[in-house]
């Protein structure tokens, strides 16, 4: 009958064991999404190569989807804060300028905006939408039309 109770020891060993893969698992999970934030910024961090004309097109699809479904705004772009030169401290904090900051796609996509669409009366904005540990995490850019 003791055979099938392990010992208290073994009980302790057995735990330090499935502790010990769980923190190996999590930290193969942490490796691989900062693998993948790390590709995501490095190809964010390219010019997009889509024309004005395509872009224009890409714009009129999602105002106009958007507006078909009822809604006043929608979020264009979602990026990583290390594509802005601050970390993304000016767009907490709200800082007039805080375009000047943006790399990358994300500069791409405002200059777009403000050259094509501020003219036409869309208005943007930039707000952190997560903070993974207390720590500003991803920015998301807003197109608003109301």
């Amino acid at each position: 009958m003791s055979d099938l109770l392990p010992t208290a020891t073994q009980a302790r060993e057995r735990l330090a064991l499935a502790e010990a893969e769980k923190a190996s698992e999590a930290l193969r999970q942490r490796a691989k999404a900062d693998a993948e934030k790390k590709a995501l910024i490095e190809h964010l961090s390219k010019p997009s190569g889509v024309s004005e004309e395509e872009a224009f097109k890409r714009a009129a699809v999602i105002i106009n989807r958007a507006i078909g479904e009822g809604l006043t705004e929608v979020e264009v772009l979602r990026f990583p804060t290390g594509l802005c030169t601050d970390q993304g401290r000016a767009i907490n904090n709200r800082e007039p300028g805080w375009e000047q900051t943006l790399t990358g796609l994300p500069k791409e996509m405002y200059d777009f905006w403000h050259k094509h669409l501020h003219p036409q009366g869309y208005k943007v904005k930039a707000q952190v939408v997560d903070f993974p540990s207390g720590i500003p995490g991803d920015i998301g850019i807003t197109l608003c039309w109301a």
